[in-house]
């Protein structure tokens, strides 16, 4: 028998996930750890990066994971480290006496779903701007002991890491998140076993996991599909952040409203207000109104009272194709159960999320669902609302656009996350600490006067070297792997220059946001960049959606200018955009530039966390900056269009840009003393952190959800819901009647003085009286309104005064109408008359839009 050259079976792994034991001295580490406050405390990040320097940036500065891959010898010497544990001693009873504060019983409670949320880089369930203003929402709301619960997704890939090839092209790569090295936590049940939150997807239930994010004194729930229980179709709902195709999107948008609103009972979790950051979770108030039909024994019409009476829609983009919006074949595919719940017919049900109700072409708009079923909408800058009021304006036709209940509340940022610590120092040591909790208190920030001219220097100094040596300690190994010719990248990385002029640019790399603008006249540019007196340099940095094949051709052409000889460490592009390069960005350049085409930047918060670093704007007058903007702390380049054309007002735009640049900010940074710094860009700065700065804290933007929203949102529902709901059951039987009996009602006579049609007269009063008969209706609560419209600069209609006409007497079902109204402009107008139902009981007009021009 021949022997065998060898034997060997297929090798049988089992995974063995082995939990770190701390010692007991050092649990507290680990609590610390797994609650996202570290992220906005400086001396807790100090804590953990001065563990093990080397071991920080292995773990990419992620404590949970840190602690994971610390070994037993290094924790037994922390563990009798004397300093060391008096250190996070004092972290600890830092972090106890933070959580200790209870939750603000005298506000209204609020659940908040987002797509996405921005908390730190370590987590990887965001993509951008609105992640991150969601993600500082939630800081926010924990530092104002808000009582809020969110709800969103733990994604298994998020958003993309970003690389770049040889050639300047983007690479998308997506890396598994580790779980067990994350600051979540399971959710289980009364058993110990995994909760689970079950939703109708067709013919089958999607199972999804909860994990707990602790964010400060407030909890995240991530919704997690990724389990045994589905099948690998249904797994990858919640792999990938914006990821596959429309239908992977619509599974998601049914998980995150539908399931988001099934998460929030099976906690046993009620709010007082439900809060849709953007149109991805509008399902949440199917689901509701689902509910309250089903447990409270509501019709739907009484049922949407009490759900819009406590919803909120905030919308972020600007422009109508950037909402979600399904065809309706895929739409039924995952809804078409959901009528039966809601006591309606599909065409019913499918028409809520309609601009135009009965056409069978058009799609469902989870955005028009969301204005159809809110009490409340919300634009993210004041320029942002008057453009939704715009976008939106065929939801609630009879209406113009400055009409609409459509509001706004400008954006802030988290200051403690987005101030770098030598920026927390000097305003606690000039303000002292417990500013934070007054940070809107514009007298405070007044103080900024007070500071020596060479600290603010020294300051904004140190922050650009550590921007410096971020860049070539994070970016060398990148570049000469994926960027060959060493030489050149060793020129760039020894080219960087923190006495240079520093603009940054960091956003994503969408076509109207103007990435090449800077880049339309590269002589003059050269020009600019090679003054050896007055060195300039530009570092951008950003991510073009996988499938934005314009975006990403940006990216490939300003690589493959910084690669020019002329251009090369004067024009740097930085890979993989994400929430620590941020971090190093806005507080280590000099300026930030910001060139979105008007008016399509919404908001824009990369700018406004430049302002908390002494960082100067340099931005078109469009989002927040419009309001911002101030004389003499930073620079704007005016909103107004010159050009119709797109390409002729880049041009205009880019010149301006180089204009302002030569004679205005390149001699003012350089206007330098002997102290080596220039008196009148300190001055500058002062302006901007004084005027500017307080203006844009996520701690002034709560304070305006409140006033403007949610208080009101919370009485109008607690009145709706009293007494078994009876006022919600009057107004939807007051509207019901209305509706049944609207095109019944018959205009009687129109009495209009003939002068006044043929030749009216300025300074003359007129007498208009009009009679509709209301038949069956029998009911005095209908409207007339006279409506006078002009031209606008646009040559577009624009409303230029409306008045109520009065009711002056009733005969039988006949209601008579009249106002004596007096011209007081010259100039060419239109006039009509507008009929509408009255109720004081709604909270604007668009509640029961309702509206007949006679």
């Amino acid at each position: 028998m021949r022997i065998k050259v060898n034997n060997v079976n297929e090798t049988n792994w089992k995974e063995m996930v082995v939990k770190s034991n701390l010692p007991e001295s050092l649990n507290k580490l680990e609590e610390i750890a797994n609650n996202i406050w570290w992220v906005w405390n400086s001396d807790a990040k100090h804590l953990f990066r001065n563990i093990d320097k080397e071991a920080w940036i292995e773990a990419k500065s992620n404590p949970i994971r840190l602690i994971n891959i610390l070994s037993y010898e290094k924790m037994q010497k922390l563990a009798n480290d004397e300093g060391f544990i008096e250190k996070l001693n004092s972290v600890y009873d830092n972090f106890k006496s933070y959580m200790s504060v209870p939750l603000n019983d005298k506000k209204p409670s609020i659940a908040y779903f987002s797509m996405e949320y921005g908390l730190t880089e370590v987590l990887k369930i965001y993509s951008g701007g609105l992640g991150v203003l969601a993600g500082d929402y939630l800081k926010e709301a924990s530092d104002c002991a808000v009582n809020m619960t969110a709800i969103g997704f733990l994604y298994r890939y998020g958003y993309f890491t970003q690389s770049l090839s040889m050639d300047g092209q983007q690479v998308a790569v997506y890396e598994a998140q580790n779980f067990n090295n994350l600051p979540i936590k399971q959710v289980k049940d009364a058993n110990d076993q995994p909760l689970i939150v079950e939703v109708s997807y067709p013919g089958r239930t999607v199972f999804a996991y909860l994990w707990k994010v602790a964010v400060g004194r407030i909890s995240l729930y991530l919704l997690d599909t990724d389990n045994e229980m589905n099948s690998e179709y249904d797994r990858h709902i919640t792999h990938q952040l914006y990821g596959g195709d429309w239908e992977n999107r619509l599974k998601q948008e049914v998980l995150l409203g539908i399931g988001g609103i099934e998460a929030l009972k099976k906690l046993g979790i009620e709010k007082q207000i439900y809060h849709c950051n953007e149109g991805h979770a509008a399902l949440i108030n199917a689901q509701r109104l689902a509910d309250y039909i089903q447990y409270k024994g509501l019709s739907f019409n009484q049922a949407l009272e009490i759900v819009r009476s406590s919803s909120l829609y905030t919308v972020h983009t600007p422009v109508p194709a950037g909402h979600d919006s399904f065809e309706v074949d895929l739409f039924s595919k995952y809804m078409s159960d959901f009528p039966s719940k809601l006591q309606l017919s599909w065409d019913e049900f499918i028409d809520i999320g309609r601009e135009h109700p009965g056409d069978q072409n058009e799609k469902f708009s989870m955005s028009t669902f969301a204005c159809n079923t809110c009490q409340e909408v919300n634009g993210v800058s004041w320029l942002h609302g008057k453009v939704s009021q715009e976008m939106f304006n065929p939801i609630w036709k009879g209406y113009f656009p400055e009409e609409l209940h459509v509001n706004y509340v400008t954006n802030g940022v988290h200051l403690p996350s987005w101030t770098a610590s030598e920026w927390k120092s000097v305003y606690e040591k000039y303000f002292s600490k417990e500013f934070y909790a007054d940070q809107s208190n514009m007298q405070i920030w007044q103080n900024i006067y007070e500071i020596p001219d060479q600290e603010i220097w020294k300051t904004r100094m140190t922050l650009k070297v550590k921007l410096v040596e971020f860049i070539k300690d994070q970016f060398r190994d990148n570049w000469l792997k994926n960027q060959g010719d060493p030489s050149r990248i060793v020129s760039v990385l020894e080219s960087v220059n923190p006495n240079a002029l520093i603009i940054g640019f960091g956003r994503r790399f969408a076509t109207y946001k103007r990435a090449h603008l800077l880049f339309t006249d590269l002589e003059r540019l050269e020009e600019i960049v090679n003054n050896p007196h007055c060195p300039v340099q530009f570092i951008y940095t950003g991510k073009a959606h996988p499938a934005d094949f314009a975006g990403q051709g940006l990216i490939k052409r300003i690589v493959e200018i910084s690669r020019m000889p002329q251009f090369i460490g004067k024009i740097i592009f930085l890979e993989n955009y994400d929430m620590r390069l941020a971090k190093r960005l806005v507080s280590g350049v000099d300026i930030w530039l910001n060139t979105p085409t008007r008016p399509l930047e919404a908001s824009g918060t990369s700018g406004e966390k430049a302002q908390m670093n002494g960082v100067l704007n340099f931005s078109v007058l469009d989002g927040w900056w419009l309001e911002g903007y101030v004389k003499g702390a930073g620079w704007a380049l005016t909103e107004k269009r010159t050009y119709e054309n797109q390409e002729s007002q880049d041009q205009l735009d880019a010149a301006t840009i180089y204009s302002m640049l030569e004679n205005e900010i390149i001699p003012l940074y350089f206007a330098k003393n002997t102290k080596g710094y220039s008196p009148e860009w300190i001055q500058y700065i002062k302006n901007s952190i004084a005027l500017i700065t307080p203006r844009y804290t996520t701690k002034r933007m709560m304070d305006d959800y409140f006033e403007k929203f949610y208080f009101k949102l919370s009485m109008r529902s607690a009145i709706l819901k009293a007494n078994n709901f009876e006022k919600a059951k009057e107004i939807a039987a007051w509207k019901e009647k209305i509706a049944l009996g609207w095109d019944k009602i018959e205009v009687v006579n129109v009495d209009i003085p003939e002068k006044f049609i043929h030749n009216p007269q300025v300074g003359e009063d007129y007498d208009l009286n009009i009679v509709i008969d209301t038949k069956e209706l029998n009911d005095r609560s209908i409207g007339v309104e006279f409506v006078i419209t002009k031209l606008d600069k646009y040559n577009k209609d624009s409303l230029y005064d409306i008045e109520e006409l009065n009711l002056v007497k009733s005969e039988g079902t006949k209601m008579y109408y009249n106002i004596d109204y007096k011209l007081t402009l010259a100039g060419t107008f239109k006039y009509g008359f507008r009929m509408f139902p009255k109720n004081e009981d709604l909270p604007h007009r668009q509640d029961f839009c309702f509206v007949r021009w006679i």
